[in-house]
């Protein structure tokens, strides 16, 4: 017989998937504390009554780890430890009905549009006077801007406009407000996201606008950088490039996913551009600002995609050298477009793929990073894990990118703080080095 839980009510917020999802999280967060609700995100202890697990269903991988999840807590609940268990998110979007069959012991599904309902199932009311609060979860020196929702691009392989819908746009304004906020919060570093950041603008002011809100978040006190991430290669506004070059807030680092460089697979893949305008595209940034790290993700094992396309794929990263670049087996998604096709490549062959990919990345990224060895850089530092502060430059975005660490036994260092680091060693993913004194 299940029993109810002797804990007085305290809501764990559980967050699986990319920054998107971290940041609908700490809205929902935001509207509770603002409701007068205890919540917790991802308590350690599992200390909440009441969970909510806000899921991911990109892929294949992302959605067997939200189910896995909801299980987790739904035998928690059986169990008597938790009392009732909701699920948002894209899995939830995409899946609901799916999903209350399966596993019915679930109290309420929403989707990723759903939070005043979400609100009104966890007896709290939606407050409209909050538009941008909200109860961040990563540590307080950065923060996630969500500037648009969902996506207008036809990719193939991608469901996210399913579980998103279209392209909507936040005004600058609103955007300029909630940066504000943050950085009364002490924010210093803004990483800016969105399905894509490219067509930020369109919607609302008929014009891509994603320098020009870039040129009002850079007047805020207290903000001192500004990180670009998802921007699209088709249609990028060379305009941001200028902001970049000329404005030290903005940073010289761009994740830009090209998903693929053959000509064949970009137009299977609804890409909008072809291997040559990629490669200008690249040539364009770095003529244009030297210093930039480029970020990349590539699909590996797309339908069709022959030894002769991947080794094409293989010497365009060996040539580029991209700063920083991720690889993903390809994930066959029904309901869309690529879903038609034949998922002919097998999965050790994918995964054969990927490695020999990052294998010639790590060797990319050694050799740039000893190229840093002794050169002097701006550092953040965003904790320290036992005997070592670890941060980053101005070309690493957190949990993706290369670190920097100091030794905590000889130099002391604030978290949350800017420091001029000299480095003094490298490997292929880790920076290490020491405070200037």
């Amino acid at each position: 017989m299940r029993t109810k839980s002797s804990k007085k009510n305290k809501i764990n917020v559980v967050t699986l998937g990319c920054s998107k999802n971290v940041y609908d999280s700490e809205v929902l967060m935001g509207q509770l504390k603002a409701n007068n609700k205890e919540v917790v995100h991802e308590d350690e202890n599992d200390d909440g009554n009441i969970v909510v697990i806000n899921t991911c269903g990109f892929i294949g991988k992302a959605k067997e780890e939200s189910v896995n999840t909801i299980l987790h807590y739904v035998d928690k609940k059986e169990a008597g430890t938790v009392d009732k268990v909701f699920v948002t998110g894209c899995l939830s979007e995409r899946y609901k009905p799916d999903l209350e069959k399966e596993i019915a012991d679930v109290d309420q599904y929403f989707g990723t549009h759903d939070l005043p309902n979400l609100l009104k199932a966890l007896e709290a009311d939606y407050k409209h006077e909050l538009l941008g609060e909200r109860l961040t979860t990563t540590p307080k020196h950065y923060a996630y801007l969500k500037i648009a929702e969902g996506c207008d691009r036809p990719c193939s392989f991608c469901a996210i406009p399913l579980m998103r819908g279209g392209h909507k746009s936040t005004p600058i304004e609103q955007i300029v407000t909630e940066a504000e906020n943050l950085a009364a919060k002490g924010v210093k570093e803004l990483i800016l996201i969105a399905q894509d950041l490219t067509y930020y603008g369109l919607d609302l002011y008929k014009k891509r606008a994603l320098a020009d809100l870039l040129k009002a978040l850079v007047k805020i006190e207290g903000i001192e950088w500004i990180r670009l991430h998802y921007a699209f290669p088709t249609g990028f506004p060379l305009d941001v490039l200028d902001v970049m070059k000329h404005e030290p807030k903005v940073c010289n680092y761009l994740d830009i996913p090209l998903q693929h460089i053959n000509s064949e697979l970009l137009k299977s893949m609804r890409r909008g551009n072809n291997s040559e305008k990629t490669v200008a595209l690249i040539e364009k940034f770095r003529e244009m600002v030297p210093e930039m790290a480029i970020r990349t993700t590539f699909i590996a094992g797309y339908p069709g995609e022959t030894e002769e396309q991947f080794e094409e794929l293989k010497d365009f990263v060996r040539t580029t050298k991209f700063e920083r670049m991720g690889c993903f087996t390809y994930s066959h998604e029904e309901n869309t477009h690529a879903y038609l096709l034949n998922d002919d490549v097998p999965e050790e062959v994918k995964e054969r793929r990927v490695a020999e990919l990052m294998e010639i990345q790590g060797q990319i990224s050694f050799d740039l990073n000893q190229e840093k060895v002794g050169k002097t850089f701006k550092c953040i530092f965003d904790r320290k894990e036992g005997n070592y502060f670890i941060g980053r430059t101005e070309f690493d975005s957190p949990d993706v990118d290369n670190n920097v660490i100091v030794d905590a036994t000889k130099h002391y260092l604030q978290v949350g703080q800017f420091i001029d680091i000299t480095i003094t060693e490298a490997t292929d993913f880790d920076l290490y080095g020491e405070p200037l004194r």
